[in-house]
Parts: C-alpha cells; sequence; structure tokens
C-alpha cells in the first residue's frame, strides 16, 4: 500500500509542476506583451486568474468562500492572509474579484519561467536589504493610487516547521494601511497545509475553505499603533485557524 502511495505523491507533485510550467509557455509571447506596461496589468491578472483557476481544478481542489463583509469595487484593501504553501498564490488570485498585486520574497524571480513574470509584476522584497524594503514602500504607494488592491503575506516566509499554525508578523502591511488609511482584510486559509504543503510525499485533493474576516479599519490610526494594529491581525486569524484546528480534530 506503501508503494502506491508514494507512486501518487510522485505523480501528482510531477503533475503539478508540469502545469504551473507548460501552460505558461504557449502563453509567453502574450504574457511579454501585458507585462510591458502597468496600464495593461488588469489584462495581465485576469490571464494569471484563469491560470490559477486551472491549476487549483487539475489538482483536484475545490475553493469554498465565506465572506463575513463583502469588498467594495470603489475601495482599496491590503489583503493579509496566512502563509502555509506554494499554492496560496493560486487560491488568493482565485478568490479575488478586482486586480492586486502582491508583495512577494526575491526568492520566487529564481523559478524558471514563473520567476520571469513574477518579477515583471509583483513588489519584490529582499528582506535582507534595507533599501529594498523601503523600495517596497514607495512601489506600494503607485499601484494603490492606480486603484489596485495590495496582498501581502505578514508572516513573510512559510514556517520551514509545520506545526506552527501563524509565524509572527512583519510589520510592513500595517505600517502602509495606516499611511494610506485603507483596511486591512485578515483571511484564513484553513486547508492549504493540509492538502498541499511544501513536504513533498503529502497532501491530497480536496477543498480549500477560505475564510474572508471582517475588515479591520484603519481610519484614524497613527503610525504609533501600528504594532497593535499588527497584534490585533495575529490574534484574529491565530484564534481563528485554532478553533478550526480543534474543530476538525473533534470531526476526526
Amino acid at each position: 500500500m506503501k508503494i502506491f502511495k508514494f507512486i501518487f505523491y510522485i505523480v501528482w507533485r510531477c503533475w503539478f509542476y508540469g502545469w504551473v510550467l507548460f501552460t505558461i509557455i504557449p502563453i509567453f509571447p502574450v504574457l511579454l506583451v501585458v507585462t510591458s506596461s502597468d496600464k495593461l496589468y488588469p489584462v495581465f491578472f485576469k490571464i494569471t486568474q484563469a491560470w490559477a483557476n486551472t491549476i487549483l481544478f487539475v489538482m483536484g481542489f475545490k475553493v469554498s468562500l465565506f465572506e463575513e463583509e463583502k469588498l467594495d469595487d470603489n475601495k482599496s484593501y491590503i489583503f493579509c492572509p496566512n502563509h502555509t504553501s506554494m499554492i496560496d498564490i493560486m487560491l488568493m488570485l482565485s478568490i479575488a474579484k478586482n486586480p492586486f498585486v502582491f508583495v512577494g520574497k526575491k526568492e520566487l524571480t529564481k523559478l524558471p519561467i514563473f520567476g520571469f513574470f513574477y518579477k515583471r509584476t509583483c513588489i519584490i522584497v529582499d528582506r535582507n536589504n534595507s533599501k529594498s524594503r523601503t523600495a517596497v514602500f514607495d512601489a506600494v504607494r503607485k499601484r494603490l493610487s492606480n486603484g489596485l488592491d495590495v496582498c501581502i503575506f505578514p508572516e513573510g516566509l512559510v514556517p520551514d516547521d509545520e506545526s506552527i499554525v501563524l509565524n509572527e508578523f512583519k510589520k510592513g502591511a500595517f505600517r502602509l494601511a495606516i499611511e494610506h488609511q485603507i483596511p486591512i482584510v485578515p483571511i484564513s486559509f484553513y486547508d492549504c497545509k493540509k492538502r498541499f504543503s511544501y513536504t513533498f510525499f503529502s497532501g491530497s485533493p480536496g477543498k480549500l475553505r477560505v475564510k474572508i474576516h471582517a475588515f479591520i479599519y484603519t481610519e484614524g490610526l497613527s503610525l504609533k499603533e501600528c504594532a497593535a494594529l499588527k497584534n490585533k491581525t495575529f490574534n484574529l486569524l491565530y484564534n481563528d485557524l485554532i478553533s478550526d484546528e480543534k474543530l476538525q480534530q473533534q470531526r476526526n
């Protein structure tokens, strides 16, 4: 029985990487054009959204979304999901209703093909470089002024230890939200770690539950309250994820 599981995981993971890469290659020229100008970013976003939905579908994932509060098309937001898997990016693209831009780590630019377009369209941060972190704020301001939302995984990196429910948050997302007086949108990804973690021999097709929590508004807040905003968001997500984890254990 173990040998069949072993074979399944190898085939399933290769299936994922194959779809990620080989769905990009045929439309490479189109992607070059739509990533050549900020004005064409909404077109690029729609293409990547279709790409993400395709990957989730062929991997056997079904998205289940619950919204405590509805997004307003005429307002800007900073999305803050927990980060546990490489499919977090696809899932975030899948549930979005309007174009947004990722703030992401420099390491992903090294991935073949995907990394090339990632670098052209996302706001890249080198967490070991103070100048890079400062430049991120300028880039985010520009995107927000163009009417785009921003998605930041506040943990920064996926924890190496999969027993960690939620890693410590960085302050960047919360400083930006206060500076621009725009809401933080906490988002719980409940199943990504279970379905497709970074452990190669793990995971399975199935449901990917997502909860968009009631927004945390920042009007009237000053930068002195950045730490409090960060802690409030962390505690909300942590308590929600812990509660869901306990509920799932009881059901099993």
